[in-house]
């Protein structure tokens, strides 16, 4: 499979999926758009994947390859591409799937727990998986799940937290690509946002759970990735 990475910043790389692009022997490509590299051309890809950053999806002022890049996911989506979308990119997902995108009632940062909804259970994208897992989050927006999309899982503190559209586009508004250095990037350029809130950890607390937590949701990011279609 030819897979191409749609990159927002610096500090937010593929993480475990990078491992699992590797390890199956698929192809990979890159646009790091914070550097100005070109979107890829139609052709050249079987599957985007979106990963994530801290801008809103509609910040074009601030990102002038915003524009471009809600263009080429619309097109992949008509074209019958696959896509997989993480934080920032299930929201450009959704988005192009015209669901609105917004600010979330609560900042969800750390590890906290989903659960599968009852759709979510019934699909086979989830099968033999856990009903209940601890994942990391960090997101101050999110959206309204796309028509014809099922939902998947949701939180305490955010209700929108997968969907699966025509069973090859999908959404994650958490992080199981996670990896350590992944999520220390993340401690060290945001944490700024380590304020006190309901469902916000401390720096602490993120990096002691990581460890506790990393094989199971990595494995899980694997059989997504080896189900979607």
């Amino acid at each position: 499979m030819r897979i191409h990475a749609l990159l927002h910043v610096e500090f937010e790389g593929l993480g475990h999926i990078g491992r699992w692009i590797a390890d199956r022997g698929h192809a990979l490509t890159l646009s790091r758009l914070y550097g100005g590299d070109p979107l890829p051309r139609m052709a050249d890809f079987d599957r985007l994947v979106i990963m994530g950053g801290p801008m809103n999806i509609y910040e074009d002022g601030l990102h002038p390859w915003l524009p471009g890049e809600r263009a080429l996911i619309r097109e992949a989506i008509a074209a019958g591409k696959s896509a997989v979308g993480i934080c920032l990119g299930a929201q450009l997902l959704a988005d192009a799937l015209g669901s609105k995108v917004f600010a979330g009632k609560n900042k969800e940062i750390g590890w906290w727990p989903i659960r599968l909804t009852e759709a979510g259970k019934r699909s086979g994208i989830l099968a033999d998986l856990p009903e209940a897992a601890t994942v990391f989050h960090w997101h101050g927006d999110t959206f309204d799940v796309p028509g014809g999309a099922v939902h998947l899982a949701t939180s305490e503190g955010c209700a929108s937290q997968a969907f699966l559209y025509d069973r090859r586009i999908l959404g994650l508004q958490f992080h199981l690509e996670s990896t350590p250095e992944t999520v220390a990037a993340l401690v060290t350029h945001c944490g700024d946002e380590l304020v006190p809130g309901r469902f916000i950890q401390t720096e602490a607390e993120i990096l002691s759970a990581g460890p506790t937590h990393f094989p199971a949701i990595n494995r899980i990011l694997e059989t997504l990735l080896d189900r979607l279609r």
